[in-house]
C-alpha cells in the first residue's frame, strides 16, 4: 500500500486538488454565498492541502521551511502580497477608473463580457500570462529589473509560501501587466474571483516541495517540476521557464525546459552572501553587486 501511495500521490495531486478547489468555489457561490467567501475558502483548503502534504511528502527534506524562513515568508505575504495590493487595487479603482470615466473613455466595450465566466476566465489567464511572461524574460535580462527580480531568486529552497517573496517595487510593477489591465477593462468580479483561485492554487503548487509528477500537465501549466529550473542557480537553466500560471507562452517563444535526465541541484543566486532576511531585502536591489546570478 505505501508503495502505491508513493506512484498514484504525485500523479494525482495536482489535477485532484485543482479540481475539488475550483467545483468547491462553483459550489459556494451556488449555495449563495458572497464572492468572497466562494473565493478564500477553496485557497485555503488548497493551502492546508499542500501544506501538510509538504510534510508528508516532500520533494527534498532539506527544503522543509525552518521558522525564520517562515516568519520571512509571512513578511511577505501579508506585506506584499495582501496590503501592497489592496492599496493598489483600491488607489486605480477609485482614481484612475474614476478620472477615465470623467473624461468619456471606456473601455468596457473591448472585453466580451457576454461569454461564460469560465471562458472569459481562461481569455484572462492567457492575456495575463502573456503581458506577465515579458516583463519576466526582461527582469532576467534588464539589469535594473533584475536587481528588483533577484529577491525573488535569493532563496536556496522552494516551498510553497516562498512564492510570495517579490520586492514590493516589482509586485507594483506586476499589478499594472497583470491586474490593472482587467480592472480597466472592467472585467466582472466573477471572472476576477475564478481567475484569483486558479492563480493562488497554482502558484502555491508552483513553489511547493512536494513530491509531483505533472506528466503531460506540464505542457499547459507552470507548475513545480517547471519552476524548480526556473530558480537553478546556473543561468542557462534559470534564464527557462518564464510562465506565470501557464507555460504555454515559453513553448511558443522556446524557453520551455524540463530535462529527462537530471534534477535541478543548487537554487538561489551565485553570490551566496545575498540576505534573505525581509528588511535587509528591501535594500537589495539599490546594492551594486548584490545581485549575481
Amino acid at each position: 500500500m505505501k508503495e502505491f501511495f508513493k506512484i498514484i500521490v504525485p500523479i494525482v495531486t495536482y489535477p485532484v486538488l485543482m479540481g475539488t478547489c475550483l467545483l468547491l468555489h462553483y459550489l459556494i457561490l451556488d449555495l449563495d454565498f458572497s464572492l468572497q467567501i466562494a473565493t478564500y475558502i477553496p485557497v485555503a483548503v488548497g493551502l492546508t492541502v499542500i501544506t501538510l502534504m509538504e510534510l508528508k511528502f516532500p520533494h527534498r527534506q532539506e527544503w522543509l521551511a525552518k521558522r525564520g524562513d517562515v516568519l520571512n515568508d509571512l513578511s511577505y505575504m501579508f506585506l506584499v502580497q495582501v496590503l501592497l495590493v489592496k492599496i493598489l487595487s483600491f488607489f486605480f479603482s477609485i482614481t484612475l477608473l474614476e478620472m477615465l470615466r470623467s473624461s468619456g473613455y471606456t473601455f468596457d466595450r473591448l472585453w466580451p463580457h457576454t461569454w461564460p465566466v469560465y471562458t472569459q476566465a481562461v481569455l484572462m489567464v492567457l492575456s495575463a500570462d502573456f503581458l506577465r511572461y515579458w516583463l519576466h524574460r526582461l527582469s532576467h535580462k534588464w539589469m535594473l529589473l533584475w536587481r528588483l527580480h533577484a529577491v525573488h531568486h535569493s532563496p536556496h529552497k522552494l516551498y510553497w509560501i516562498n512564492v510570495g517573496r517579490f520586492h514590493p517595487i516589482e509586485k507594483g510593477l506586476q499589478f499594472l501587466f497583470d491586474s490593472l489591465p482587467f480592472i480597466v477593462l472592467g472585467v466582472s468580479g466573477k471572472v476576477l474571483a475564478l481567475y484569483f483561485v486558479f492563480f493562488a492554487i497554482n502558484g502555491f503548487f508552483q513553489h511547493c516541495n512536494i513530491e509531483l509528477k505533472l506528466g503531460p500537465l506540464n505542457y499547459i501549466v507552470s507548475g513545480p517540476e517547471l519552476h524548480r529550473w526556473h530558480h537553478s542557480v546556473v543561468i542557462g537553466e534559470s534564464n527557462k521557464n518564464y510562465g506565470n500560471n501557464l507555460i504555454i507562452w515559453d513553448l511558443v517563444f522556446g524557453t520551455w525546459y524540463l530535462p529527462k535526465t537530471k534534477m535541478v541541484r543548487e537554487l538561489g543566486l551565485k553570490n551566496r552572501k545575498y540576505p534573505l532576511d525581509f528588511l535587509s531585502q528591501l535594500k537589495t536591489p539599490f546594492k551594486k553587486g548584490m545581485d549575481q546570478g
